[in-house]
């Protein structure tokens, strides 16, 4: 599949870019997506929520009353989980949250999220960003002359530079990252996708296999 390159100016040239069938016009397998997009999301939880047991309870160390002769019950702690102030009981416990899946899933997922997206004509191929400085500003002619400004778009480059980073960061639909890095979940949360020519080779060669 060929697909035209633009510059960030908004102008095309006249060379086109191929897509490997292999990465870009494959069958889409909607639970591998599934699989790898859970598997992401459950990374990012924190699992720091926790809760103090019996033993974790300060105070609680005497017993309240002798064991006979009273007329009420035995208690051996004041702190136990069914009288105030005391433990709690099969409470939460700091813990990860990993679901693992396979590295061929994980492929599938993104090879079918990119076949999906070039089906559709929600892949756009930049030769590469350039900006002189950080400047929000310049970051936004880019993306009217793209005809971007009002869609939700994650821009894949080969090389993150400082300056794109920082110019595009506070921009609320804008998401730019490095090709590398991008997980399933960044590739399939945007309206277009926005590739620069040494993305597309990275994902031609890396996801073929």
């Amino acid at each position: 599949m060929k697909v035209d390159v633009f510059k960030q100016s908004g102008e095309k040239q006249t060379k086109k870019m191929d897509l490997n069938s292999l990465v870009f016009e494959v069958e889409p397998n909607k639970h591998c997506v599934y699989l790898s997009v859970r598997s992401e999301m459950a990374s990012l939880r924190q699992g720091t929520s926790s809760s103090k047991n019996r033993s974790e309870v300060s105070g609680g160390g005497r017993k309240p009353w002798r064991q006979k002769g009273t007329g009420r019950a035995r208690v051996g702690s004041s702190r136990n989980p069914s009288r105030v102030h005391g433990g709690v009981a099969f409470g939460p416990e700091p813990h990860e949250y990993k679901i693992k899946i396979n590295k061929k899933v994980r492929k599938l997922a993104r090879r079918s999220i990119l076949s999906v997206k070039a089906k559709e004509k929600k892949i756009l191929v930049i030769d590469k960003i350039k900006l002189d400085k950080p400047q929000t500003r310049d970051f936004l002619i880019i993306l009217d002359k793209l005809n971007l400004k009002q869609k939700k778009v994650t821009f894949l480059v080969n090389e993150l530079e400082e300056n794109t980073w920082l110019s595009s960061r506070n921009l609320y639909k804008v998401n730019v990252i490095s090709v590398d890095a991008a997980s399933t979940y960044d590739l399939i949360d945007c309206d277009i996708l926005v590739l620069d020519k040494l993305a597309v080779t990275y994902l031609n060669k890396n996801l073929a296999s």
